[in-house]
């Protein structure tokens, strides 16, 4: 399913295929946790590198984290060293239905920190569910069922926030993760070219709230690879800042060569160099994120109280 096909299916007013009921806002299609997917279909542009070290981040200051790679090439899972070898079971098999997503997860070498790994497999996904009537659906099910137990487990167990990888394109994986998420948080390269493709995937964003997650909200965009010495750089955070307002966060994340080499150890950069500026910069995201989350309940909780 891609972007084109929800355009075509909100023109003839055709009604998704049948799901539980979605609320109109914020509330987690998996109640419990917080499920953000860190979507660009822009390639390049610090989605992984984001989720990998927001997700150690979030680990470092006492969350609990499950990373969903949903990228085919699986290199989530491979900078939090996970072998290929020792990916067993994947997010292909939740996707095909044949295990539940606790069966997938791994725990990794940050205390806190869990993936679901991500195989080749995937990408014959589209093919494998093309004839299910709940192909949007998929993942947000398992996800109901994963939430479900979590709430059965003890609490010190269970995961308060969920990050999903997706690949660099609109396509069904990502309307997958859209439609299970809570929320969209947008890696955005400070470059040129930045505002074209926010555009596209904005769009895309309202496409899904209509026809198939009326709760999907924009969490925020954090803009990546940021070098003070390029002076487009600094045109392009003025411009995004302008066009989206407080939608971006305040941590801007550096152009930073520890972060580029930490996945070839298959480490987060906070565990390969704590102290570089890469690092402290996505603890800085995390803690603006916690904010942000508590705002979002306090918003919910009001609104609540006044309906």
């Amino acid at each position: 399913m891609s972007a084109p096909f929800l355009k075509a299916r909100a023109k003839t007013g055709q009604e998704p295929d049948p799901a539980p009921p979605v609320p109109p806002t914020p509330a987690s299609p998996s109640a419990g946790l917080r499920v953000i997917v860190l979507a660009n279909q822009k390639g390049g542009v610090g989605k992984t590198t984001t989720a990998i070290n927001l997700g150690t981040a979030l680990a470092a200051i006492g969350e609990h984290v499950l990373i969903i790679d949903l990228d085919p090439q699986g290199n989530a899972s491979t900078g939090l060293g996970i072998e290929r070898r020792d990916r067993k079971l994947s997010t292909y098999d939740v996707m095909v239905g044949t295990q539940p997503i606790r069966a997938v997860v791994q725990a990794t070498i940050v205390p806190r920190l869990s993936i679901a790994p991500a195989t080749l497999d995937l990408l014959g996904v589209e093919l494998e569910i093309a004839s299910r009537k709940d192909l949007a659906f998929c993942l947000r099910e398992a996800m109901r069922a994963f939430s479900q137990e979590q709430r059965d487990s003890p609490e010190a167990e269970r995961f308060t926030y969920v990050l999903i990888d997706c690949p660099p394109s609109l396509n069904l994986l990502t309307m997958n993760a859209m439609t299970a998420a809570d929320s969209v948080l947008v890696p955005l390269q400070c470059e040129f070219f930045a505002l074209e493709g926010l555009s596209q995937l904005l769009a895309t964003v309202d496409q899904v709230r209509t026809n198939l997650n009326a709760g999907l909200t924009i969490h925020g965009i954090v803009l990546t690879m940021f070098d003070s010495r390029n002076s487009l750089a600094s045109q392009v955070v003025a411009d995004v800042r302008g066009f989206m307002g407080d939608k971006v966060y305040e941590t801007v994340i550096p152009r930073n060569v520890r972060v580029s080499e930490a996945p070839s150890h298959g480490k987060p950069v906070l565990l390969y160099d704590l102290k570089c500026s890469g690092s402290q910069a996505y603890l800085k995201l995390a803690s603006e994120l916690i904010q942000r989350e508590r705002a979002f309940r306090a918003a919910a909780n009001l609104e609540s109280e006044n309906s």
